[in-house]
């Protein structure tokens, strides 16, 4: 049930040396292409790169939260053509999602490298430096690179006790919704 698969996700951010199978990125390529867009217009676009030494130059993107990109077995950079709409951002955020949760699907652990809006430690966009590092056009924006890979940690699944019930509403702001 995709509600266990939610519950079970977790960042995960450190991953053993094995490789990624082709069947299993296939799959997570295959899942992104399924998310939804405004009009089905579908701006967004993957590249999946399991070359570690890519990987080394993108987990330094930004100083923080991007690290753990080198010990991955693949990134892949979930980007739009801001030329096609005025809401990529929310079409590349729901194809993230749709990786993260087909990776929990697969066995495999992932974590959003958030990209849009961050800057490096010398103060380019971390948008700019991957754009650069991978040759990707300029009317591309980068919203995230999702690091997957085999789990080299494990994390306790959310039970219903962890969700925080409080921040439900119901016919009006600030009238509790009566979970069952």
């Amino acid at each position: 049930m995709l509600y266990d698969i939610m519950k079970k996700r977790r960042s995960i951010r450190k991953f053993t040396d094995q490789p990624l199978e082709r069947d299993k990125m296939d799959m997570l390529l295959k899942s992104a292409l399924l998310s939804p867009s405004s009009r089905s217009i579908r701006p967004w676009e993957f590249l999946l790169t399991d070359e570690k030494d890519i990987l080394e130059k993108l987990s330094k993107c930004k100083p923080h939260g991007a690290s753990f990109l080198k010990e991955a077995a693949a990134g892949i950079v979930v980007m739009a053509d801001t030329e096609k709409s005025d809401v990529w951002v929310e079409d590349a955020s729901i194809a993230s999602v749709y990786l993260l949760l087909m990776a929990e699907e697969l066995g495999l652990g992932a974590c959003w490298v958030q990209i849009r809006k961050r800057d490096n430690a010398d103060g380019q966009s971390t948008g700019e430096y991957i754009r650069k590092l991978l040759e990707i056009p300029g009317r591309y924006e980068i919203e995230s690179v999702i690091a997957v890979g085999h789990p080299a940690e494990n994390k306790t699944a959310y039970g219903d006790k962890d969700l925080k019930y409080e921040k439900l509403h119901y016919l009006s702001f600030g009238k509790k919704y009566p979970v069952q």
